[in-house]
């Protein structure tokens, strides 16, 4: 699979090539800080089939907890388009910044623990209160 996106306002672009590690939604409550209250859309693409294609992000990482993800987002407009999670060789891409928003399918709802009575779940989807096991 090759994803292509980028930021709303077109300065930062990125590629993703390779098999699609997870396709979710998480509830997660900082996924609903970074999403502005909504569940967060993503896919996690193998790390070594990412690259930027135009200009570099500006990044994230919080101080003051353990294991902090590191967001990537446009030094411009503001648009957060990957996490990075330590340990993880992944790069985590936001749906709303694909060229063809489309290619995603959810498989599964992550998280669930802290969903909000307005997050929706479509019925059947496989959803698991934190991570499902390995």
């Amino acid at each position: 699979m090759k994803l292509e996106g980028g930021c709303y306002c077109g300065k930062v672009r990125y590629e993703a090539e390779g098999e699609p590690m997870m396709k979710a939604q998480c509830h997660c409550r900082e996924c609903q800080y970074i999403s502005g209250g909504g569940p967060n859309m993503f896919v996690a693409m193998p790390v070594n089939g990412f690259k930027y294609t135009a200009s570099q992000p500006k990044q994230f990482t919080r101080s003051d907890l353990e294991r902090a993800v590191t967001r990537e987002f446009c030094p411009e407009c503001g648009t957060h388009m990957v996490t990075k999670v330590p340990g993880l060789p992944a790069v985590v891409l936001k749906v709303g910044t694909f060229d063809d928003p489309a290619l995603f399918n959810p498989q599964l709802a992550i998280y669930t623990c802290d969903k909000q009575a307005f997050h929706h779940v479509p019925e059947g989807m496989p959803s698991f209160e934190r991570l499902p096991q390995r």
